[in-house]
């Protein structure tokens, strides 16, 4: 197996840290079963049965706070070791504490392990490449046939149940959002494989509704629970970037290839400080409108006035800035990438963010509608329909066909349109919104790792920052064959690392901990720097005494 590229410090790093992860677990697994096999002779015997029942407990109890690979809440009343001691007891293997977090260890070795299969495919030469190539009848089947099976195997319809009805749950629900996610993610991701330039504005306006999805969701939630808390705010940080922060590492990727990702924490990150910012006059409509306004401000000086964007954002240069190795001859400036992704979609949060403001409102509205007499509700909602739909057409007509580079200068003033025309035709009636196809919600639900892991282990890039222009080939000439494998493949690990992103996030950014939280912090900055120096002797120290 060759390498194809050089070992970086954080590669060493991360390799010290999975074998000694990997090696406290596999002993943490021996002490487990070592245990138990003691417990159970003793169990047959006449001495010690009352103490053996009583250990049989505390291990029960202990198998119900690790139940599903991830730490559950501890109760309030238990004592919480520091976090340095913690430390110096998984340094030093102590019995107990290996025993107590092994399924903990068992998940961590697991992502190690994920991750360096993503080494493996997109970093060696173990598995073969293939070009893109795009065949639209072929491109049309294969989406065609998806939408058929979801449409047979996985429809299903929610209902909003209570102690005295069952009503239709109402618009804009939380099935209807994932099943959104999801279809738009499986569009995205079969551009990108088959390189279908063709519906490149279609993955734009996809891009543009997770946009609009990040304004809406945040707002509906800081505005409605008035929950701007340590813990609240990390977990949202660490669902967002820790997955890519571990591909950067094992990668070496810069942050922005992930694009999505920055997009998407920038903009969580804004419609976090605004709606928190004087948040206690938040239920006055003036300060509200006061704050859209301020936004569109801010955002037509920043990104419509020349020269304004580079100013203040050259000092981010360092996480932000981004060059394929691929387009080098075009000599963009490194910050090129980060203004081209932003302005597309500089509007469109802030209308996510005045549609959740006046959802309780088109909510009562609904409500009312779908009480009144026949006549009127088909009325109303016939012209709500061809209002919608002949908006769309418009669009369609004469913005969406265009060239891709002229569509780009249209899209952030124009990409509202199909997704409120969207909005409108799916919640239209109280079956329409009700229903959905629970394939594309499941895939929804996992749209982020997808995003990332199609990078290495669906696509290839060969080379630190570039592009994946390659296909991972399994079963070299049988393309067909190696789609429906990779995919696979795809899916399923995908599925696993948000499942453990969760575990994580449970273990390491608990709820209502501010102080856990920081010592977790300051742990994991220490831990890395440990790493790194380790990384350092392996490096450097061998070539010097040669």
């Amino acid at each position: 197996m060759a390498l194809l590229g050089p070992v970086t410090h954080a590669q060493v790093s991360f390799l010290i840290g999975f074998l000694t992860i990997v090696v406290a677990w596999i002993y943490s697994e021996y002490l487990a079963f070592k245990k138990k096999s003691i417990a159970s002779k003793l169990r047959h015997s006449d001495v010690g049965f009352a103490e053996v029942e009583s250990d049989a407990g505390k291990e029960d109890d202990k198998a119900v706070l690790l139940e599903g690979g991830a730490i559950k809440s501890i109760p309030s009343g238990a004592r919480i070791p520091p976090t340095f001691s913690t430390v110096v007891r998984f340094i030093t293997l102590e019995e107990s504490f290996l025993i107590e977090n092994r399924m903990l260890l068992r998940a961590a070795s697991e992502l190690g392990l994920l991750l360096a299969y993503f080494y493996i495919c997109d970093r060696t030469d173990t598995f073969g490449s293939a070009t893109k190539s795009y065949n639209r009848d072929l491109f049309a089947f294969l989406l065609t046939l998806l939408i058929l099976v979801a449409a047979i195997t996985s429809f299903k319809i929610h209902l909003d149940k209570s102690p005295f009805s069952v009503k239709p749950i109402l618009f804009l629900n939380r099935h209807q959002t994932e099943e959104w996610k999801g279809w738009m993610q499986v569009i995205f991701l079969m551009y990108h494989y088959f390189a279908a330039r063709e519906i490149y504005n279609v993955g734009r306006v996809c891009v543009a509704a997770y946009v609009w999805m990040t304004g809406f969701g945040n707002f509906s939630y800081y505005y409605a629970r008035k929950d701007f808390s340590l813990p609240r705010f990390a977990q949202m940080m660490w669902r967002l970037n820790f997955l890519v922060f571990m591909c950067c590492i094992v990668l070496d990727n810069s942050y922005m290839l992930y694009y999505i990702c920055p997009l998407h924490t920038f903009f969580s990150l804004v419609v976090y400080g605004i709606v928190g910012v004087m948040h206690k006059y938040n239920e006055l409509r003036a300060v509200i409108v006061v704050k859209f306004f301020v936004c569109f401000l801010v955002v037509i000086i920043v990104w419509e006035i020349p020269g304004v964007f580079e100013v203040l954002w050259e000092p981010f240069t360092f996480i932000l800035g981004y060059k394929d190795p691929n387009r080098l001859k075009e000599q963009l400036p490194p910050m090129y990438e980060w203004h081209f992704r932003t302005g597309l979609d500089r509007y469109i949060w802030i209308l996510g963010m005045v549609y959740a403001y006046y959802y309780p409102t088109i909510e009562k509205w609904i409500e009312k509608l779908d009480e009144a007499k026949l006549k009127r509700r088909i009325l109303i909602k016939t012209t709500i329909v061809v209002t919608s739909a002949t908006a769309a057409y418009l669009w369609f007509e004469y913005v969406f066909k265009l060239d891709s580079l002229t569509y780009n200068q249209y899209h952030p003033y124009t990409s509202w349109i199909p997704i409120t025309a969207y909005i409108c035709i799916r919640n239209v009636s109280q079956s329409t919104r009700s229903y959905t196809l629970t394939v594309f919600g499941w895939i929804g639900k996992i749209s982020l790792d997808t995003y990332i892991s199609q990078f290495h282990i669906w696509l290839r890039s060969n080379a630190p920052d570039a592009q994946p222009k390659l296909l991972l080939t399994i079963i070299p000439d049988y393309p067909l064959l190696n789609f429906m494998l990779t995919t696979i493949i795809l899916l399923t690990t995908s599925y696993r690392l948000s499942e453990l992103t969760n575990t994580f996030k449970t273990a390491f950014v608990p709820s209502k901990d501010n102080k856990r939280i920081m010592y977790n912090m300051i742990a994991a900055a220490a831990i890395m720097a440990i790493l790194y120096a380790l990384s350092f002797v392996f490096l450097k120290v061998p070539p010097m005494m040669v």
